[in-house]
């Protein structure tokens, strides 16, 4: 599968990248390039590292070896105070939205407003509104999460990582544990916040209907390593029998796995 990435966009560049816990290796020299303003989706079997790849990206884990660049800076070797600024860029919504129970919709959303800013009540107030209006939700700031739907915490969670108008949004499983309506919802915003905020969007993801429909780069992770890099169509069109594998949920298909060919290293856009 070809590349397609200019290298003057550049956002987020790893290079050579290794990650081990234990005996185990999760990262075998990861070499990525993801474009400004553009959605890449990850995609592979859980435990393959998609989460651990983008904990990298924001500095929740370090790598054992190996580069990871923002915007042209190194940033793997800083320390967590320098980490703070470049943090701010990024909006993270976790696999499972982890709202703070303890705290309204409003209070999750205003957190790290009043954490990191000077803003006063009524400007963070405003705020808070208007990231649910984004998200269709405006109106609920005062209901705790276990008073919200599934599909709704995960929006309120989504307001959240917006809210200081990140550069960069880490989505970790957004559509995991909702049912196909509430998942295109999500799909829906995914596009919607890259469109009208110029987000560069990163989605790790085994949900194939959702991968296809919000990416403009897919890349496939095996074994620590990417094994495909292309569009939607090269994914659906792919002779790789790994990839079909799990693009179609064949299991069968695993058995020859062997004999896959290794892919075109590329850049993509």
């Amino acid at each position: 599968m070809a590349g397609m990435s200019n290298a003057s966009s550049t956002i987020i560049e790893m290079r050579q990248v290794y990650k081990r816990f234990g005996p185990l290796e999760v990262l075998r020299g990861i070499d990525l390039s993801l474009a400004k303003g553009r959605t890449t989706v990850v995609i592979g079997e859980s435990g393959t590292g998609k989460s651990v790849l983008i904990k990298h990206m924001i500095g929740l884990i370090r790598p054992d070896a190996g580069e990871i660049h923002i915007d042209g800076q190194r940033v793997d070797p800083l320390h967590e105070k320098q980490w703070v600024p470049i943090r701010q860029r990024f909006g993270y919504l976790f696999q499972m939205g982890a709202l703070f129970d303890s705290l309204t919709a409003g209070e999750n959303i205003a957190f790290p407003l009043k954490e990191h800013t000077g803003l006063s009540d009524a400007e963070i107030h405003d705020i808070v509104a208007r990231k649910l209006d984004l998200v269709g939700l405006d109106g609920v700031q005062n209901k705790w999460p276990s008073e919200l739907s599934g599909g709704q915490r995960k929006r309120v969670a989504l307001a959240r990582a917006i809210a200081m108008d990140p550069d960069i949004i880490l989505y970790d499983e957004p559509t995991t544990g909702l049912d196909p309506i509430r998942s295109d919802t999500i799909n829906d915003l995914i596009i919607k916040l890259k469109d009208e905020l110029a987000v560069t969007s990163i989605v790790v993801t085994h949900d194939m209907t959702s991968a296809f429909k919000v990416a403009d780069r897919i890349l496939m992770l095996n074994q620590g390593q990417f094994i495909a890099d292309g569009t939607a169509d090269d994914f659906r069109n792919t002779r790789d029998p790994r990839v079909r594998a799990f693009v179609t949920g064949d299991a069968d298909l695993n058995i020859i796995e062997e004999s896959a060919t290794p892919p075109t290293r590329g850049e993509s856009s």
